[in-house]
């Protein structure tokens, strides 16, 4: 009888997450029940007492939970870690809750060196004047223009999103410094970052990127105050998450002139069509696509198989990030409603 995994990943697919040969091999191995995050908690006993895994990220509140003695591991592939299950107890038990995050890295890391590049040489700016018949030819172009190369470079953050950037930065080096609550600053060092405060991440850097996720201790943590401590004419990026930012500041920063900006991620999304972020000039805007591509959704599928394979031969998980129980309850990010 082939293991029972119950797959809940709204709103990833197994089509989208699954390559068809390694569909073909999930499927071969294992009996697959497909249902939503309202449909589980209705189906029978005895089908919830087999599973061995959820894939997915649906509510499993506790007296859900009591009714799944067979579960093994919640291999989140939503990749947000949210406050709908008693993690302390799924850690008591013995339950891996895994995720797949990582897959987004590097490409989130490229598209951020694209925006970075684009506000340091004014790339989308030139365009869209040369279209309008207003170029500036040569020099005169480049009034604002600098290079990336041996730039001062601030990370705030660094995960595994903060270590792919350093990564792709390397061959511009740069003086990199890095600002991460949650990591000893051995780490920082041994990854070629310099260890630093995030007043000195902020003072001290021609460009800022924040890579941070968003916890219970951080939310809304870069305001005025912060982007005023930046140089001036410094520009901002934001690839995590929106609400770790202040944005009506982030916004008033750039309105004066203070800083340049870019972002992938918003305080809503769709942004609304009024919003004054829309319009605002010095500020390179993108539609939170930066890690959505096929190649890393199907990564994920190759990850669950991985790891699901050790786990069934009773070896510990390694290809998803576990999560940790002294700071997963310290997430705040928010469920994702679109791929």
């Amino acid at each position: 009888m082939k293991p029972l995994v119950i797959s809940a990943p709204l709103p990833r697919s197994l089509d989208l997450i699954f390559t068809p040969a390694a569909r073909a091999r999930l499927h071969a191995t294992y009996e697959v029940l497909e249902t939503t995050e309202a449909g589980l908690p209705a189906l029978p006993d005895a089908v919830l007492a087999e599973a061995r895994y959820v894939l997915g990220q649906p509510a499993i509140p506790a007296p859900l939970l009591d009714r799944m003695a067979g579960l093994r591991a919640v291999l989140n592939v939503e990749s947000n870690l949210i406050d709908n299950m008693p993690y302390p107890e799924l850690f008591r038990r013995g339950i891996h809750v895994l995720t797949t995050g990582a897959v987004f890295a590097r490409p989130v890391a490229e598209l951020g060196l694209a925006l970075l590049l684009d506000l340091f040489r004014g790339v989308t700016e030139a365009d869209l004047a040369f279209r309008e018949g207003r170029e500036l030819w040569g020099a005169e172009g480049n009034a604002r223009a600098r290079l990336l190369t041996g730039a001062e470079v601030g990370l705030i953050g660094f995960g595994d999103l903060g270590r792919a950037f350093a990564q792709v930065l390397s061959g511009f080096r740069p003086v990199l410094r890095a600002h991460d609550p949650w990591l000893p600053p051995s780490v920082l060092a041994e990854a070629g970052a310099i260890p630093a405060s995030l007043d000195t991440v902020l003072a001290e850097s021609d460009t800022v990127i924040c890579v941070a996720s968003v916890t219970s201790e951080n939310r809304g943590f870069l305001g005025a105050a912060e982007f005023a401590r930046m140089r001036p004419g410094a520009a901002f990026l934001l690839l995590s998450r929106a609400d770790v930012v202040d944005f009506p500041a982030l916004l008033g920063a750039v309105e004066a002139g203070r800083i340049v900006a870019a972002s992938d991620v918003w305080p809503e999304e769709p942004l609304p069509a009024a919003h004054p972020a829309r319009h605002l000039p010095g500020l390179i805007r993108s539609a939170h696509r930066a890690g959505a591509l096929d190649v890393a959704f199907t990564r994920m599928g190759d990850m669950v198989l991985e790891d699901m394979a050790l786990m069934d031969r009773g070896l510990p998980p390694l290809c998803c990030k576990r999560a940790e129980r002294e700071t997963v309850a310290r997430m705040r990010s928010r469920p994702v409603t679109r791929n």
